[in-house]
């Protein structure tokens, strides 16, 4: 739901229209809240989508955690974060059907702009969905407010649903977001060419009979004078575009991949 430092106002909402937010999709969508539009009580993130290629605002650790599931999924076609309920005269007749107080600003008197955390549009349709820590629920005035959102999805024929802590897979997420690190290599300085080359050289000796993470890593980086480091991203990067195996749904222990001269060998590759 949305939140704003000054005064909100008929000038505001129209500035708002203006600038273009809520509206558009893809790489042309424009949040309807930005991070920097109020102070947050958690963590706010920008966050570069792979989906859409384009920045996310996302409100919460667990707004940034649905993001990488979602941003990750091959069903996923469109992710719009902070999506308005611009259709003021709907909502409002939805709130007072319902019985419920409709937020108006306490100075100007003009509504509030209700948002959706995340419109999504997948293979299978669209879909909406709403982001909140379990305790919120408890609130009766967050379940009006959800209600009312809820009730205008219904209306559009769109699904709804709510996301907690309890229904969003949190090592998954945070697996998605370690190799989404490494998902552009040319942030790391590698120019195309020495990339397709890196890769190339570490798919021949990930496809070898005996294969160890931390030799191959160390391997590729001495093949390409690369520094410390760089063979994890690599792999990483592979992992992250389904290139090689990875299981997403295991949490990653960093051990794996560290050295050690005694640990395993690669046929020859070191």
């Amino acid at each position: 739901m949305a939140k704003h430092r000054r005064v909100w106002g008929h000038s505001a909402f129209n500035k708002y229209l203006h600038e273009g937010r809520g509206q558009g999709g893809g790489a042309d969508y424009k949040p309807w809240i930005t991070v920097h539009d109020f102070p947050s009580t958690g963590m706010v993130s920008r966050v570069l989508g792979a989906t859409t290629g384009r920045i996310h605002h996302l409100m919460s650790n667990l707004e940034l955690s649905l993001f990488y599931l979602l941003d990750w999924s091959n069903d996923v076609l469109d992710i719009r974060e902070q999506y308005p309920l611009l259709d003021l005269v709907q909502v409002i007749k939805i709130a007072e059907d319902a019985g419920i107080r409709y937020p108006y600003d306490p100075k100007s008197g003009f509504p509030y702009v209700l948002t959706s955390d995340f419109y999504v549009e997948t293979k299978q349709g669209a879909m909406a969905i709403a982001v909140k820590p379990s305790s919120e629920l408890r609130k009766l005035r967050v379940r009006e407010k959800l209600e009312i959102e809820r009730r205008y999805w219904a209306v559009q024929g769109i699904d709804w649903s709510i996301m907690t802590e309890n229904e969003i897979n949190s090592t998954k997420a945070n697996n998605i977001e370690w190799l989404s690190q490494a998902r552009n290599l040319t942030l790391f300085g590698l120019s195309r060419a020495t990339e397709d080359a890196c890769c190339r050289y570490f798919l021949e000796s990930y496809h070898a009979d005996c294969f160890c993470p931390a030799f191959l890593f160390k391997a590729v980086e001495r093949t390409f004078g690369l520094g410390e480091g760089m063979g994890l991203n690599i792999y990483k990067h592979l992992a992250y575009w389904r290139r090689i195996p990875f299981n997403i749904e295991e949490k990653v222990l960093l051990s794996e991949f560290q050295f050690s001269p005694n640990s395993c060998y690669v046929g020859g590759a070191v």
